[in-house]
């Protein structure tokens, strides 16, 4: 067997001198950095700290805010006029099981051009993008127009209660909220930029538990099976049609979850049965309209039933207005693309900030891989996100 030379290695196991260019760049090295981080939810495992020590260099002025077990923090630079803030979080979902990983999980290893890590794509490049942004337009402006901040959790994939709703809750009662808010959610589909959220649907979750009684399955006359009972309304839910949408929103949709009954035995009909299901819904609606039409089919059906409604967040639009414009037009100049605005996909922490009158955008990598074994992220793409952002500052702050 030949022995192998250093031109023959992955790029993952090349030294840093023979790596390309690209692969090294600012942006590069502090995802890496970042990856490397076990920061599963709600641990932040240092990942703040990391980028509190870049921002101070540059003259950030830094708020450390920790809420129960959440680390977060507000940093701003500048000192009066209209504030662009950057937001997002340093947490990440659990790997899995990471022998099910190509490359480990936390060792931010670059493969094809690709950073292989949990939280590459969601989103801890879009935060070395953003920092390295600021850097390099604070390092041009010096004395910008207005004011750059930035809002950082911990708590966003987990139950979202102690992160960006305490400190934009905290925010408003000091009068401090940013007039534009930049969130880096992987929004791209195929490369970067190519699409932009400007909006979110709205999500309404719901435990509905359906009373019956238990029985033996040879005496069905005996028993009420709330399976049998639930399946119609159920369908009838199903198949309702909520509304159509508008130009801005798809249509209010309905999924069932998880369906959960009996007692494991073949011969015992369940006394019980508790689905769960959720509805993302547009801006025809309101949740109370869709409790009040869904409690409705169910009574229609007889059921005995009890609802547990949780509402994790209303639908929010930034139709038009200096995000959107100098995020489009940030888009075109740096990569070509004419970008779609799009309100599709699940929630986001923009639906704690855009219902206080903030102007909100996500724009990050392609989500192509996001929450999946061997996320990764296109490392072309991170350095051209870099660029963007550097851009819609310097349109929004010259």
């Amino acid at each position: 067997m030949s022995q192998s030379t250093t031109s023959e290695l992955p790029s993952s196991q090349l030294p840093n001198s023979q790596l390309p260019a690209a692969h090294q760049t600012e942006t590069v090295l502090l995802t890496q950095e970042l990856i490397r981080r076990r920061s599963v939810t709600p641990d932040d495992c240092g990942c703040q700290e990391v980028m509190i020590e870049r921002l101070s260099a540059i003259g950030f002025k830094i708020e450390r805010l920790r809420f129960g077990d959440v680390d977060n923090f507000w940093a701003v630079h500048g000192e009066s006029g209209p504030t662009l803030c950057f937001a997002g979080h340093t947490d990440v979902v659990p790997t899995g099981p990471e022998q099910n990983w190509q490359q480990a999980p936390f060792d931010a290893s670059i493969v094809d051009g690709h950073i292989v890590g949990r939280g590459a794509a969601d989103m801890k490049g879009s935060l070395a993008a953003m920092v390295v942004a600021c850097e390099r337009f604070v390092a041009i402006n010096p004395n910008h127009s207005g004011r750059i901040a930035f809002l950082i959790t911990s708590d966003e994939e987990g139950i979202a209660i102690d992160g960006t709703i305490k400190v934009i809750n905290l925010l408003k009662e000091r009068d401090e909220l940013p007039e534009w808010c930049l969130i880096g959610e992987p929004s791209s589909t195929a490369k970067c930029g190519d699409v932009v959220k400007n909006g979110r649907r709205g999500s309404l979750g719901c435990t509905l538990t359906v009373q019956g009684q238990q029985g033996h399955v040879a005496y069905p006359h005996l028993a009420d099976n709330p399976v049998h009972r639930a399946a119609p309304a159920l369908a009838a839910l199903a198949t309702e049609v909520w509304d159509q949408g508008n130009e801005f929103f798809p249509a209010t949709s309905f999924q069932i979850s998880n369906i959960q009954a009996g007692t494991g035995a073949t011969n015992v009909i369940p006394g019980e049965m508790q689905v769960i299901f959720n509805f993302r819904f547009s801006t025809e609606l309101t949740e109370q309209q869709i409790i009040q039409r869904a409690e409705r089919i169910l009574d229609q059906h007889g059921l005995k039933y009890s609802a547990n409604w949780h509402l994790s967040g209303h639908p929010f639009l930034t139709p038009t207005g200096e995000l959107v414009s100098a995020t489009v037009e940030s888009i075109a100049e740096v990569t070509g693309l004419e970008t779609e605005l799009s309100t599709a996909g699940g929630t986001s922490d923009g639906r704690f900030i855009a219902p206080l009158g903030v102007q909100v955008i996500e724009l990050g990598p392609v989500n192509e891989s996001i929450h999946k074994i061997d996320e990764n992220t296109n490392i072309d793409d991170l350095n051209c996100l870099t660029e963007i952002y550097q851009s819609i500052l310097s349109k929004l702050l010259p």
